[in-house]
């Protein structure tokens, strides 16, 4: 399909855009919004995880995989929109058993697979942050078993991630000596704490990307 067939059928699901913007999701330049990619998966006859290009691994991934937005998830779970970002966002998950069920059946898998997922991130990250802030080889080879992942491509991610981490924390500490505006610090602050958020999802970014040496999350299969 050309840019402006896949934008035209787009419109007839509601979704209103020029096939410049289809274009740019095929260079990778821009990303869609969740209701762009739910609509872009139909009209390609295409399954989200597959145009996405990624295996399903945290909460987010199960949720975008059956084409839910926060809203109608957090609607049928029966949990306040806010509180499921926040699960989310924070990859912790405090439902009641009730609400675990609910939200294990809209992600189509049994309770026991969703609470074996979120302790595996919750892991995950405890591992991930451990490695960005000592000694990161040390990790490599417990990571690679958890994520069950080629320990060179792990090692990959994680001095990538160090990296990432050392240059934040480097700027932050020398705004401190240089004595720089409160608000320079707390921007700094809140930039590191967003990157330490995105822990997993980077992580498994970085892991796809040694494999393919390609952005795993782009748009690219139209």
């Amino acid at each position: 399909m050309t840019p402006e067939q896949v934008a035209t059928e787009m419109a007839k699901l509601g979704v209103y855009l020029g096939p410049d913007l289809v274009e740019a999701w095929e260079m990778g330049t821009k990303v869609p919004s969740e209701s762009q990619l739910f609509a872009l998966a139909d009209v390609l006859w295409c399954p989200t995880p597959v145009l996405m290009a990624i295996r399903p691994r945290t909460l987010h991934d199960h949720r975008m995989a059956r084409q839910l937005t926060r809203e109608r998830l957090a609607h049928r779970v029966g949990m306040e929109l806010h509180a499921y970002a926040k699960a989310e966002a924070e990859h912790r998950w405090n439902g009641n058993e009730h609400q675990t069920r609910a939200l294990a059946e809209a992600l189509g898998m049994p309770p026991e697979d969703l609470r074996e997922i979120i302790g595996q991130v919750a892991r995950l990250i405890q591992l991930l942050a451990q490695a960005v802030e000592g000694h990161w080889k040390s990790h490599v080879v417990p990571i690679a078993d958890l994520a069950d992942v080629d320990e060179h491509r792990v090692k990959y991610a994680l001095r990538v991630l160090r990296q990432e981490y050392t240059q934040i924390t480097q700027r932050y500490m020398g705004h401190v000596v240089a004595g720089s505006a409160e608000a320079v610090l707390r921007e700094i602050a809140g930039e590191r704490a967003r990157w330490l958020r995105r822990l997993p999802e980077h992580f498994w970014e970085l892991v796809d990307h040694a494999a393919g040496r390609q952005s795993p999350r782009s748009a690219s299969a139209t």
